[in-house]
Order: C-alpha cells, then sequence, then structure tokens
C-alpha cells in the first residue's frame, strides 16, 4: 500500500497554478496547466482526440499550420491488438513498444510523429469508449482492439506508459459502461479502482526505483463516476498517503465534480464526461472542471455541420424584425442542405480560419457531395478554430466576473440542440461500428479473393456475349454484323 512505501512526486516538470482567488470553491475558476518543453494550456480549455494517434480528418502538417492544438489524448487500446500475446509468446516487441528512442525520449510521440512542444495525454482507452464484451477483473480491464476484444492487465498498462513516456497519464478504473452498476458492482468498482491506483503509484513513483525506471509523466488518478460515501475511503487515500504522486483528477461525470474533496482542490480536473451540446460544456466548467474532452467536435465534422455559436453571444440585432430576434439561432449550420450549393459566403462572418478564409459554402457543399475527404478536412479545421474562441471567450468572461450573466445569455440566443443531420458522413472507423457479438458476420467484403474464383464470376456473367473466336454466324446470332 502507499503508506508502507516512500512515494515521490511524480515530475517536477509538471505544475498547475490556480489564477482565481480560491482553488476548492465549486465555480468557474481560471488556471495554467505547464509542463517543460511542452505547450502551457491555460484552462477552461479542451482535449483534442485522436484515433490511432491522429486528429481525424487533420494531417499533421494541417493541424500544425491551420490550428491552434496544443495537446491530445491517445488511447493505448488504439495500438494494440488481440495479437500482442503471441508477440509476448515469440520474444516479439509489440510494434509501439519497438520504437528506437534516446534516454528522455517518448516512444509514443515518435511513434504517432507528434510534434515536440504537443502536451501528450495517455489513457487504457480511447474516447469516447466502446463497451466491450468480456468484464473488468481484479487486474485487469476489458478493451477493444482493431481485432477484437481482449484484456489488459495492469502490469502491461504500467510497462506501457514506462516504455512510451506520455506526459499525463489518466490511471485505470473499472468502469462499467453503459448499464447502471449495482450494490455489489459498485462496491467492486472502488475497491478495483483503489487498488490499479495504490499499484500504479507505488511502480511508478516509488523512490527506490532508479531514475531510469522510475515515471516523469503526471499521474491523474481516477474519480469513479459514483456517491461520495459509496468511495470515501477511497478518496481519503488519495488525500494523504497518495497526495504525493497526484498531479490531478479525472472525472467521468460532472456530478464527480461536486464530491472532490477540499484538499484535491488545488489540483487539475480532467472530465470524460461525453457533453453533446456546448451547453453540457459551460454547465461543466460552471462547477469547476479545468479540462474537457468534446466527442461532438468531430461527430458534428463528421456529419456535415458547421459550428456557428460563439460565447459571450452576440448581442441582438435591434435593425431586424421581433419575430427574427426572438428565434433562437443554430449551433451549426448542415453543408448538406440546397441551399448552399449556390451560397459563395463563408462558414460564419468574419471567421479568420483556414476554411473561411480560402473557402466558401458552395465549394464546401460540392465536395460533401463528392464524398471528397478535404470537405471533412475544412470542418474540422473551422470546427476546431470555433471551439478554440469558445473556450477564450470562457475565459475572458471567468476573468471579467460575467461568466453566470453570459451563460444565461447564450442560453436565449441559442437552440439547445444541434440541427438534424441530413447527409452521409465518410465511412466509418472500426471501433464505430456497433458490434453484434463474436459471431457477428463481415463488416466489410474482402478486397481481395481467389483468382480462380473471380474468373469463374466473370466466366458465368459473360456466358450470354460474344466472345473473339466466334465466328461470322456467332456474331450474327449476337445482332453484330447482321448481313445488308
Amino acid at each position: 500500500m502507499g503508506s508502507e512505501t516512500a512515494l515521490q512526486a511524480p515530475s517536477e516538470m509538471f505544475s498547475f497554478n490556480v489564477l482565481t482567488s480560491s482553488a476548492a470553491v465549486l465555480a468557474p475558476r481560471l488556471g495554467r496547466v505547464t509542463i517543460a518543453g511542452r505547450n502551457p494550456i491555460s484552462t477552461p480549455h479542451y482535449i483534442p482526440l485522436t484515433s490511432r494517434g491522429v486528429v481525424p480528418h487533420l494531417a499533421h502538417d494541417v493541424l500544425r499550420d491551420s490550428t491552434s492544438i496544443g495537446s491530445l489524448y491517445i488511447g493505448l487500446e488504439d495500438f494494440i491488438e488481440k495479437q500482442h500475446l503471441q508477440y509476448k509468446k515469440n520474444s516479439l516487441p509489440v510494434p509501439i513498444y519497438a520504437v528506437p528512442t534516446a534516454p528522455h525520449e517518448s516512444a509514443l510521440r515518435k511513434f504517432i510523429c507528434a510534434q515536440d512542444d504537443l502536451l501528450l495525454i495517455f489513457g487504457a482507452r480511447r474516447e469516447p469508449p466502446i463497451a466491450s464484451a468480456p468484464a473488468n477483473t481484479d487486474t485487469s480491464i476489458s478493451v477493444l482492439t482493431s481485432v477484437g476484444y481482449a484484456q489488459l492487465e495492469a502490469e502491461e498498462y504500467l510497462g506501457a506508459i514506462q516504455r512510451l513516456n506520455p506526459d499525463i497519464v489518466i490511471g485505470l478504473a473499472d468502469l462499467l459502461i453503459g448499464p447502471k452498476p449495482g450494490v455489489k458492482r459498485r462496491v467492486k468498482m472502488v475497491d478495483r479502482t483503489h487498488a490499479f491506483t495504490t499499484h500504479a503509484t507505488d511502480n511508478l513513483y516509488e523512490t527506490e526505483l532508479s531514475e531510469h525506471s522510475r515515471s516523469n509523466a503526471a499521474y491523474f488518478a481516477p474519480v469513479l463516476p459514483l456517491e461520495n460515501t459509496q468511495q470515501q475511503l477511497y478518496l481519503e487515500d488519495l488525500e494523504t498517503d497518495l497526495r504525493p504522486c497526484i498531479s490531478g483528477l479525472a472525472l467521468y461525470e460532472p456530478a464527480s465534480l461536486l464530491i472532490v474533496p477540499e484538499s484535491l482542490g488545488d489540483l487539475p480536473r480532467l472530465i470524460f464526461s461525453g457533453p453533446e451540446t456546448p451547453y453540457d460544456l459551460l454547465r461543466e466548467v460552471e462547477l469547476g472542471a479545468d479540462l474537457l474532452t468534446i466527442p461532438f467536435l468531430t461527430n458534428a465534422s463528421d456529419a456535415g455541420m458547421a459550428f456557428t455559436f460563439v460565447f459571450p453571444a452576440p448581442t441582438p440585432d435591434t435593425s431586424t424584425d421581433s419575430n427574427a430576434r426572438t428565434k433562437p439561432l443554430p449551433l451549426a449550420d448542415d453543408l448538406w442542405s440546397p441551399s448552399n450549393s449556390t451560397d459563395t459566403g463563408p462558414l460564419t462572418q468574419s471567421c479568420s480560419c483556414y476554411a473561411c478564409q480560402n473557402h466558401h459554402r458552395a465549394y464546401i457543399h460540392h465536395l460533401l457531395s463528392a464524398k471528397e475527404m478535404l470537405a471533412w478536412t475544412l470542418l474540422q479545421i473551422h470546427n476546431y478554430h470555433t471551439m478554440d474562441l469558445f473556450f477564450a471567450g470562457i475565459r475572458q468572461s471567468i476573468e471579467r466576473g460575467t461568466f453566470e450573466e453570459d451563460v444565461r445569455a447564450f442560453q436565449q440566443t441559442y437552440a439547445s440542440e444541434f440541427p438534424e443531420t441530413t447527409g452521409q458522413g465518410p465511412r466509418l472507423r472500426g471501433y464505430k461500428l456497433p458490434t453484434a457479438g463474436r459471431a457477428q458476420p463481415r463488416r466489410y467484403p474482402p478486397a481481395y479473393g481467389r483468382l480462380d474464383i473471380a474468373a469463374g464470376k466473370f466466366a458465368d456473367s459473360q456466358s450470354d456475349l460474344a466472345t473473339p473466336d466466334t465466328g461470322a454466324e456467332g456474331l450474327e446470332e449476337h445482332g453484330f454484323a447482321e448481313k445488308v
């Protein structure tokens, strides 16, 4: 246990400073996350989500030149496969673990070719996670890899942390995705998560470890989406024995912000709650969230939606009629709509993103209709730019002390939901497709097959056609070379 082992703070290079007057009050607050050599993050802010280490639709050079993204969240289950046990059996390294690195280099950063100044946040599962059929155990959690379900052992996860050397690590948690856990299941969730956290801190930050073995990653301890009384002993251990090696907290629902102990109020709070609209983001910021994940951002881009909201909300134009002023503004515009086919205006007026400065609505509408990948790239650039401005407006509002008034004005100005999707998105990534059990049919037909089978099908399809060795009579039977 942590009380029996001398622990050391994970990294002196990591720091979080609360810039508002109180760190523990349940209220919106300003802060700053700093890691040596990485982009500092002013909070509240969002953490971009990746698929296999890449922001969907954004190549590395596009991300660098056309966005202000300064951090990435990466899930280990994107890189391990069911065959990773076979790799171990044959003493062959899993590909992501085999990247050659110099001391203090990050194998994760080199494997995904990330910029040196990007802050990398590493977790066991992708976000949002997909429900896995096998249950978690006392020593492992269930993950959904690219080739099926697998069990990720706690020891293997710690080994991945030490090999890959990310900047921030999200601790393992026994989470039940989907159905609500029963009483016995909740007790088991707390016990397992407590054991995972204690085991990780003992093996990553023990003072007796060599400098090479001790991790430099900042550890964010999970707080389960349960009531305070159900995980009281675990929270008390975070406050006392485990406190020296905890750099932040990872939460999984907004209500968990209400149970964060006062003594842990100075730690950054990263929340994985799966918000569905900007209203959910504002509620989480109002409760004191510092870092937030936004799955709906890429989902909106996939659906052909361009964000149109700003914070604080624009002042109503008194020159328009009263009916127009009382109608809520949409949170996004659907670029699939035929009304965009001849619209040469930008996605939003006065937007300075690359997409709005160089292309117009009609062009992006055409790209969507033609299923060109560039359409989703341009929408992703615009939506990330809009989200940057959204959080910048939130921070300025908190600094001015007008956050509550600005939230009310936002609620009165914009619709409560995104418009309904009308078009088709890009081809679904494998983990986004619904799972139907182990005997489910193939998702896609094979791209290649046996040559003799293909040749036989071709021969059958050609049986009613004339062949090159057919004579004049045969050609005449098929309608060719009719005699005049």
